[in-house]
């Protein structure tokens, strides 16, 4: 029978696997983990899209060995921060959004960060707003936080440097960003903040809020990012081949995982799955030395993925469709009706109802010879279909849709 792990491993692994620096030292939160203390520690999310995705699972991950070693967890949802624009990491200033778009993104955020923490039973993880004090402060309070930065400390930031050498613009409120993130760890009175290293100018400036504001040392944990070695961008974008969301169907999931660049698959199965690292190592090793397909390396890693995000039962049903579909060249054994009233359909029409998308994209998507209608591949994005009903629709890879007339 094999043994338990020990704290000791237990907490190692939490300071190591996907974990990029600690602040002040490894060593020092490696001490407090060991002598009993329990920790308040949080993860901030701005709500600036709907879905969470698998970047944000490095930091959920994160979070639930922490939650599993008996420390307060909260997920924190900035909407008064996302309201702003968080400017890290970017050269364009981002557009803030308005409250009824930060309600709309907010409303799943809970129901997709439970795949990973658990928000019920002991040791439950906290959802807080930062809405709930910064709404509250007075400009006379803002005036009285923002004496404790000053503008040489904000403009040695590595993103606003390049700005100025770019002579790009920068907002005062991307000054204040900051300033009300690091505020959010003085008004939870937290222990610890984990993030991005594209977060680590901000829970820095947090931890220095801390000591001035509370007396009190404040660990920092960044996280490595999903970045695609061969481009050097983030991986978790559209650009670069597929956002994978948190709530999308099992079998997209399974689908997008396995369009992603080989040589990146293994930091996606390192920082976002719970798959054993002796395990990675051996798949990079033996693709590495072409004694694995890569191919069969992703269908592990894919199912890692969906396991993680749903159960072990629908990451074996979307491994099973996937080798039907894409490995046998055959069509789903579910395939979802696309019902329409008439027989003569514009091709753009017909693909954004399906897609329920814009006639840009339905466009693009000819223009990509990504449409298909039963196995021929349609160029004309002015083409008018006389359709019979019965007809297979083929959008991209993976999307199909029989055509029923009503």
């Amino acid at each position: 029978m094999a043994k338990s792990p020990t704290k000791k491993t237990l907490v190692h692994e939490v300071l190591e696997r996907s974990v990029d620096k600690i602040y002040p030292s490894k060593q020092s939160l490696e001490e407090a983990l060991l002598s009993g203390r329990k920790l308040k520690i949080y993860l901030g999310v701005d709500p600036t899209g709907p879905h969470l995705h698998l970047g944000h699972v490095t930091n959920l991950l994160v979070l639930k060995k922490f939650q599993s070693l008996g420390h307060q967890i909260i997920f924190l949802i900035g909407d008064f921060t996302g309201r702003i624009g968080d400017p890290s990491d970017r050269l364009a200033a981002r557009k803030p959004l308005t409250e009824k778009e930060v309600r709309e993104n907010l409303k799943t955020f809970k129901r997709q960060a439970s795949k990973i923490l658990r928000f019920t039973g002991p040791n439950k993880a906290l959802v807080k707003f930062n809405s709930s004090w910064h709404s509250k402060m007075k400009f006379e309070d803002v005036l009285r936080l923002a004496q404790n930065l000053t503008v040489q400390q904000l403009i040695k930031r590595a993103m606003f440097q390049k700005k100025l050498k770019e002579g790009k613009l920068i907002g005062l409120h991307e000054f204040l960003y900051p300033l009300m993130q690091g505020y959010d760890s003085v008004a939870m009175n937290v222990d610890m903040e984990i993030g991005g290293t594209d977060q680590t100018f901000n829970m820095l400036v947090g931890r220095d809020l801390m000591k001035i504001l509370k007396r009190k040392e404040k660990f920092v944990l960044t996280t490595k990012l999903l970045i695609n070695p061969e481009t050097g961008s983030k991986l978790m974008n559209k650009s670069e081949g597929g956002l994978i969301n948190l709530d999308d169907n099992p079998n997209d999931m399974f689908g997008k995982v396995m369009a992603i660049n080989d040589k990146a698959i293994f930091t996606l199965a390192e920082f976002s799955t719970e798959m054993p690292i002796n395990r990675i190592s051996h798949l990079k090793k033996g693709v590495a030395e072409r004694k694995i397909n890569p191919r069969d390396a992703k269908l592990e890693i894919a199912f890692y993925v969906v396991k993680l995000c749903c159960d072990e039962k629908t990451a074996e049903r979307s491994k099973r469709e996937f080798i039907h579909v894409f490995s046998k060249k055959e069509l789903p054994k579910k395939i979802p009706s696309l019902k329409i009233k008439k027989k003569k359909n514009n091709i753009v029409d017909l693909i954004a109802k399906a897609q329920s998308t814009s006639k840009s994209e339905a466009r693009r998507l000819i223009e990509q010879g990504a449409v298909k209608i039963n196995s021929e591949t349609k160029k004309n994005s002015r083409e008018i279909l006389t359709l019979q009903g019965g007809e297979i629709l083929k959008l991209g890879k993976r999307h199909f849709f029989k055509i029923v007339l009503h």
